[in-house]
């Protein structure tokens, strides 16, 4: 699989910890940044990440700051991405299962590295389950287009 990664500066530890782990699994990683631990602007990465996942680029995406809030804000700006701040596992499986979400957020200072990569699993494990869930994930697209 092919996922977009993104991070700012308090999220670039817990970013490059996910991308090995991914890679480690055999999947295709596209990272749009940051690559240091400078000062940075979560709202760059996570639109660029989000913009990847909503294009088609990437088929899933996961974005980190320090508590997940603000580069989750980011990414839910760009019409298509569907991006769910998780800080435990069964979340990260509902909201994929529910929700049909295609981005994770994580807090790197709200989770340790251990759990968020369980937290990922859980995430890349699950899959849409569609019925009465489409409708609803529907009605997300139609607020995008300014229906509801």
């Amino acid at each position: 699989m092919k996922i977009a990664l993104a991070s700012d500066h308090g999220g670039f530890p817990l970013k490059e910890a996910v991308k090995a782990h991914l890679e480690a699994l055999g999947h295709e990683t596209v990272d749009f940044g940051t690559w240091s631990l400078e000062s940075c602007h979560y709202p760059v990465f996570g639109a660029k990440a989000a913009h990847a996942v909503a294009d088609g680029e990437c088929e899933l995406g996961i974005v980190v700051c320090t508590t997940g809030i603000g580069i989750s804000m980011a990414a839910n700006k760009v019409p298509g991405a569907r991006c769910a701040l998780c800080s435990d596992c069964y979340s990260a499986e509902m909201t994929r299962r529910h929700n049909n979400a295609n981005m994770l957020a994580l807090g790197a200072s709200v989770v340790g590295t251990g759990l968020a990569l369980r937290i990922v699993d859980a995430f890349l494990s699950a899959s849409f389950e569609g019925g009465r869930h489409a409708v609803r994930v529907e009605m997300l697209s139609a607020i995008e287009r300014g229906e509801l």
